[in-house]
């Protein structure tokens, strides 16, 4: 009887055991935020980003309820500016003139690695526009 009894409640511990762990498992997957910014009156999406060095891309990634157009951005939001190993901050800004090819040249990275960092410009980079952001890490950045 006692067999089975210590056989029952070690099942119950196991199964305890593997539920909180699992549940640790899940947490760990999750994106942990390493940096942050609050917005106050007056920011905008290229702005904050240029002033704490992340793509326009990834502040609108990071933050969803921003919107890719910036509209969702509301003074006293707690934004995540980077999360840890998806976290781009080399930044350059576009000026007047830039191309893709040009902000590559001058970071001296891979034209390929450039468009991988910032997936919102297109392959012909015809819709970046003064004062973006773009990420300019000689590394791909996983924003998956």
């Amino acid at each position: 009887m006692f067999s089975r009894v210590y056989a029952h409640v070690s099942v119950l511990i196991a199964a305890s055991l593997y539920s909180a762990n699992a549940g640790l498992l899940a947490v760990r997957d999750d994106p942990v935020c390493i940096r942050s910014y609050t917005v106050v009156s007056g920011d905008t999406c290229d702005a904050i980003s240029a002033a704490q060095n992340t793509s326009t891309f990834q502040l609108a990634h990071n933050n969803p309820i921003v919107g890719t157009d910036c509209s969702g951005l509301q003074p006293g939001q707690v934004l995540c500016l980077g999360f840890e190993g998806q976290d781009c901050s080399t930044v350059q800004v576009v000026v007047a003139g830039d191309t893709c090819s040009k902000i590559a040249t001058s970071a001296n990275v891979p034209l390929a690695t450039l468009l991988a960092n910032n997936p919102n410009v297109n392959a012909a980079c015809t819709n970046i526009y003064v004062g973006e952001v773009l990420c300019t890490a000689s590394t791909v950045i996983d924003y998956a």
